[in-house]
């Protein structure tokens, strides 16, 4: 699968070559070889600029993939409604694309806060009882 990298800025010198390989190397070593990865270097001015989305198409927080074979599959195993479940995984998956993880004690207390605070709001305007599902992962 394909390295791309796009050197957006012209500040440092930035030799392709070696980083392609680099990267490649990576995802060999992470098992990755087979997704495709893209790399953009950029200056000061580009980097200020990404949290300030300019235009419509810069609004993409990324790709959430849900499991729902699997997610499904325990739903039916617990007794789990499917659509909650599958919301409130969607709920996590958002967090972590903000930048929320669960590695430690502090992380997971953090992203459980703000499960709640999300889930709490889609409560309200849905009249939904949703819970965030990482409850006692510490």
């Amino acid at each position: 699968m394909s390295v791309v990298i796009r050197n957006a800025q012209r500040a440092v010198a930035v030799r392709r070559a070696p980083l392609r390989r680099a990267v490649c190397a990576l995802r060999e070593a992470l098992g990755a070889s087979r997704f495709d990865v893209a790399l953009v270097c950029a200056g000061n001015g580009l980097m200020r600029r990404l949290p300030r989305p300019r235009c419509r198409d810069e609004y993409n927080l990324g790709d959430i993939f849900l499991g729902v074979e699997y997610i499904e599959q325990q739903c039916r195993r617990a007794g789990g409604d499917f659509e909650s479940v599958l919301t409130v995984t969607a709920a996590h998956g958002l967090c972590h694309l903000l930048g929320y993880q669960h590695n430690t004690k502090s992380e997971w207390q953090q992203m459980y806060r703000k499960e709640e605070e999300i889930l709490e709001e889609l409560n309200r305007l849905t009249g939904a009882s949703l819970r965030p599902l990482t409850a006692g992962l510490f």
